[in-house]
């Protein structure tokens, strides 16, 4: 049994000097360490490689229809409940949508409350968030839980109190910056990106002094080399050095300075090459006529040097970006063979509906495929220049005016949002929560006021035509481009996906059912109904000799938003509303954690 005071005390002799980044023992040498204890899961993505994947195998395609209830905890929080707990110890970590409560737990009672972190903000940032008032969660490290609050602010609480320990604003809420991703730590920093592209939030990431939130770094997504961090010798793009100004060439005048790009996805990190990992957004506005030229460097994944932050490659998936195809889903690492060779790879399942293979070392792409037959907006990904082939007949824009295009697939919301993939060494395949869905785009002219929307287009959301599903859960072969099984859902697939060395896939509906499939066939296995629509990410820890798996319900974000928000016209929400009206008669709002475990 591990005790949470051990486990701070520890994190603290490790950290003997947080503030310095080399010549010191770091705080991400100890994470590492403890991402190793299957037991516990003490970094968002289960490792700095995204992979959500558990050694456990206590539960197993043989067993898990046994599966149960144990416990249960109510957070007193409506509206959309993203990301997951985190299990450090003896001790899980729980958060909240706004007003971003913390909660620790302790495991040895059922979830008694050891403590509770609730901050004092201002109201006035629910209207400034996009897509539901939703948090990512937490992150662990050098005794310290560290919170990206929605008024952009990150919080450093002492993991036994909940003390602050150090706190600094990100960003400006009132010019509709917002914070709704989870940190990653990474050596002696934290690493937070920012939300904003509805309001012309310039996007960047920004690594603090994990000692005491001092700035040590922070890369805008578009403007001057300077600022974005680029070497024009050194930082690629498709192997070549992508040149002096390689952003500011791209935009019309001064339009970077309110050009989105944001960054409120997840980070990825690999300690070998020391890279850091992650996508940019949608270019503002939503209207592509207002902003002509590749609009760079939006809709792109960065590999950064942790320590300095200056880019190494980069590559942009799409240029000029006219469907709102935010390029922020998780970095996938994984060692694995593409077309039969052994390759570090990075493999991204897109927004724009192309599950994307890169070297990671240098950013050469090797493979660009559709991941959902509906996909359209493009043929294909050209491998010379990585740059999609659009069908002029789904390119809102395209000749320069304002006009209605209709039966675009994807949707804005992608065939995969936030929601994390998984990657399972056991079976060398991908296993990706999606969406489903196509829409109807019309753009049109928009100023920028500061705190103000700035979208420029409005949507209509439905199924691909002659189907009734708006999601999938698939399992993807990266090896051979391909889809190996998928499983139609009524609604889309938005939570996270968890795989383990038990044989077993899960994952959340949104219609409120933790379900669990066999990973080689899809074969349902298991499936349970938890008070409300999951969004949340399913996590999986072992207590006392026991395995569990625990997920958040509480339905809401992009795809809930009409219930999370009261909103009712079929194109609110920026268009989902209507795609989703049907929810209404399965589930309700609410947050609640669900602890599930097999019988004695």
């Amino acid at each position: 049994m591990r005790s949470p005071v051990r486990v701070a005390v520890f994190s603290a002799a490790l950290s003997l000097s947080a503030g310095l980044l080399a010549g010191t023992a770091l705080a991400n040498d100890q994470l590492i360490q403890m991402s190793k204890d299957p037991a516990q899961w003490v970094i968002p993505g289960g490792n700095y490689a995204s992979q959500r994947y558990s050694p456990l195998k206590q539960i197993n395609v043989d067993n898990v229809k046994n599966l149960h209830p144990v416990w249960t905890f109510s957070t007193g929080v409506l509206r959309g409940h993203e990301g997951g707990p985190l299990i450090v110890g003896d001790v899980m970590y729980v958060h909240t949508p706004f007003p971003n409560k913390v909660f620790a737990l302790d495991l040895n009672n059922e979830g008694r409350i050891l403590w509770v972190y609730e901050p004092k903000q201002d109201p006035n940032v629910i209207p400034v968030m996009c897509c539901d008032t939703v948090n990512r969660g937490v992150a662990y490290g050098d005794g310290k839980i560290i919170l990206h609050q929605a008024d952009t602010t990150v919080v450093a609480l002492d993991a036994k109190t909940g003390k602050v320990v150090w706190s600094v604003k990100d960003d400006d809420p009132s010019k509709g910056a917002t914070g709704t991703s989870a940190p990653l730590v990474v050596k002696n920093m934290v690493l937070v990106g920012v939300s904003g592209g509805e309001f012309g939030v310039r996007g960047h990431v920004t690594a603090y002094s994990l000692a005491d939130g001092k700035q040590v770094w922070r890369a805008y997504s578009m403007g001057p080399d300077s600022d974005i961090l680029f070497d024009p010798e050194k930082t690629t793009s498709m192997g070549k050095p992508v040149g002096k100004d390689s952003s500011l060439k791209t935009w019309q005048g001064d339009q970077w300075k309110i050009g989105g790009g944001d960054t409120w996805g997840w980070i990825s990190y690999d300690p070998e090459l020391n890279l850091v990992y992650y996508g940019s957004g949608n270019p503002s506005t939503w209207n592509p006529v207002q902003r002509p030229g590749d609009n760079k460097w939006s809709m792109t994944i960065f590999a950064r040097d942790a320590d300095t932050g200056v880019a190494k490659w980069v590559y942009q998936m799409t240029p000029w970006d006219q469907w709102d195809y935010d390029g922020v889903n998780e970095m996938i690492l994984a060692d694995v063979n593409v077309h039969g060779k052994p390759t570090k790879a990075l493999v991204h399942f897109d927004r724009n509906g192309f599950a994307y293979v890169l070297d990671r070392t240098n950013g050469a792409l090797l493979e660009a495929e559709k991941y959902d037959p509906a996909v359209n907006w493009a043929t294909h990904v050209d491998m010379k220049t990585g740059r999609p082939q659009v069908v002029a007949q789904y390119a809102p824009g395209q000749q320069g005016e304002e006009h209605n295009t209709k039966g675009i697939c994807p949707a804005a919301l992608g065939s995969k949002d936030e929601q994390p993939a998984s990657f399972s060494p056991d079976t060398g395949l991908f296993y990706v929560p999606t969406n489903h869905v196509c829409m109807d785009y019309e753009p049109f002219k928009v100023a920028y006021t500061a705190g103000q929307p700035y979208v420029g287009a409005t949507l209509s959301m439905f199924p691909p035509k002659g189907e009734k599903n708006l999601g999938n859960f698939i399992a993807y072969d990266v090896n051979e481009g391909k889809i190996v099984w998928s499983d139609p859902e009524m609604f889309s697939v938005w939570s996270g996906a968890l795989t383990t060395a038990g044989g077993v896939a899960f994952y959340g509906t949104l219609d409120g059912y933790l379900k669990a499939v066999d990973m080689k066939t899809g074969k349902e296995l298991y499936k349970f109904k938890t008070p409300s629509g999951i969004i949340g990410n399913v996590t999986p820890f072992m207590h006392n000799g026991k395995e569990y798996i625990a997920v958040l319900s509480g339905v809401g974000g992009w795809a809930g938003i009409g219930m999370a928000a009261g909103l009712t016209e079929d194109t609110a929400g920026l268009g989902a509303v209507g795609a989703y009206k049907a929810l209404n008669n399965y589930t309700q709002l609410g947050g609640v954690l669900t602890v599930f475990g097999l019988s004695d």
